[in-house]
């Protein structure tokens, strides 16, 4: 499945289902491979009801891999690494900041903080999520991929080091969060993409892949998100082929 919208941000295209039974009466479980409490809060808003179980894999970039190929092949490997019980999904996500070609991780100390936000401060970079569901024997039965274009204001030295003195950089790929409301450090005025893509789970295409699994959200997954983020989402109909 392909489909591309603006200019600004681009979404998804690596899905490939495959069916499972699903008890009616007794659901099997869902997994989430991370430690990340954003991803928590966010898979949260759909309703499904899950576990966390943090899947430690080596995130070294490979030689010539392209950002899109990393975060499939590393939310693969978290999806796989521990498989869930009998008849169970495990959900694994993996998400890259990327500027100039370079992948952005998490910052080692304050001072790689630093230049990572002044190398980001009033430019724009990419965004990339992977995203994988395996089953309890280890397989994929589903990957997609969401790339959202963020632009960065133009934020002061003093409010940077203001940011660092919170430590809410020091957890964050890019040493940035856009939830961070204080700091504000994304134009958002200016973006057109998937907030919750920037957060961590791209959460729309989460639910498509889980609803072609046989485990469709519990609640409106647009207005949650909405409700959570505060951003007019103008994409989610191109990614669940509806209107909320």
């Amino acid at each position: 499945m392909r489909d591309r919208p603006g200019d600004r941000a681009s979404l998804c295209y690596d899905f490939a289902p495959v069916c499972v039974s699903v008890n009616p009466v007794e659901e099997p479980m869902l997994i989430l491979a991370s430690a990340s409490p954003r991803r928590r809060d966010l898979l949260g808003l759909g309703g499904w009801e899950f576990v966390l179980r943090p899947s430690e894999v080596n995130e070294a970039r490979l030689a010539d891999e392209e950002p899109e190929s990393m975060a499939l092949r590393l939310a693969e490997a978290k999806a796989c690494a521990d498989p869930a019980p009998d008849g169970g999904l495990t959900l694994g996500a993996d998400t890259l900041v990327v500027f100039d070609g370079q992948v952005l991780g998490k910052p080692r100390d304050r001072d790689e903080a630093r230049r990572m936000l002044r190398v980001l401060r009033g430019r724009a970079h990419r965004v990339v999520t992977g995203l994988a569901l395996a089953n309890s024997q280890g397989e994929t039965l589903a990957r997609e991929w969401c790339a959202t274009e963020v632009p960065m204001r133009e934020y002061t030295d003093d409010q940077v080091e203001a940011y660092l003195e919170s430590q809410a950089p020091m957890d964050k790929a890019g040493a940035y969060g856009i939830q961070d409301r204080k700091f504000r450090p994304v134009a958002i005025e200016q973006m057109s993409g998937c907030f919750a893509n920037v957060m961590g789970l791209p959460l729309c295409h989460a639910a498509r892949a889980l609803e072609a699994l046989g485990r469709p959200a519990r609640h409106d997954v647009p207005r949650a998100c909405f409700r959570h983020t505060g951003y007019a989402c103008t994409v989610f109909p191109q990614i669940l082929g509806r209107e909320s």
